[in-house]
């Protein structure tokens, strides 16, 4: 059975490799704009889990592999303000996310859908969400416009990383870190139990 990973990130697939899974990355090609467009004033968490499920549903119906989990993520950040917001995109976005944040605290949402295939069919899916809260340090205007030209933070949920160059502002985290990270474990280990699945039997890496 494959993990199949339904996302182009870098970290998510670190994180899952330091954790003993080796996954299919397969991306999904998702227009996130459009699956946000398609709902009626969602929640924040039912908004990502939304993205999730339809990143996931996309790679399922493209994946060759008979026997797999697929996994879909996504994460945007709820401010202090009921604000969410996802990639900035832009050096000039990036900015006002840092204005905003600076000083204060913010909720990491993340969402994650698992479906399992089985003889190259969909049997069963599951998906939830975790909020993480991610606390913010004030760094320098000079310092924030250092950290926005590695252009690290236009491309990331919120603006901001927690293990590249964006970890030196963060004050610290309350809840799951590695779901900060993009894939938060605990709650993939929920999910995959919800579908009699153990995690243990998908790490590819030998415990000692």
């Amino acid at each position: 059975m494959r993990f199949v990973l339904a996302s182009a990130s870098p970290a998510r697939l670190s994180v899952l490799r330091s954790a003993g899974i080796e996954p299919l990355v397969q991306v999904s090609g998702v227009d996130e704009d459009a699956v946000a467009a398609s709902l009626t004033d969602p929640a924040p968490a039912e908004l990502v889990t939304a993205l999730a499920k339809a990143k996931a549903e996309a790679v399922a119906g493209e994946c060759a592999e008979p026997d797999a989990v697929i996994v879909g993520c996504d994460s945007m950040l709820l401010l202090a303000d009921g604000e969410i917001v996802g990639k900035p995109g832009t050096p000039e976005v990036a900015a006002k996310r840092w204005a905003q944040n600076s000083g204060s605290s913010a909720e990491l949402l993340t969402g994650h859908a698992i479906i399992r295939v089985r003889d190259g069919q969909i049997t069963e899916r599951t998906s939830g969400h975790l909020g993480t809260t991610v606390r913010f340090g004030t760094p320098t205007e000079d310092e924030i416009n250092a950290y926005i030209a590695t252009g690290e933070p236009l491309n990331v949920a919120g603006g901001f990383t927690l293990e590249g160059f964006g970890g030196w502002f963060i004050e610290g985290v309350d809840g799951d870190p590695s779901s900060v990270l993009g894939i938060s474990l605990p709650l993939t280990r929920r999910l995959l139990a919800d579908l009699g699945l153990s995690i243990t039997d998908l790490w590819t890496t030998p415990t000692s």
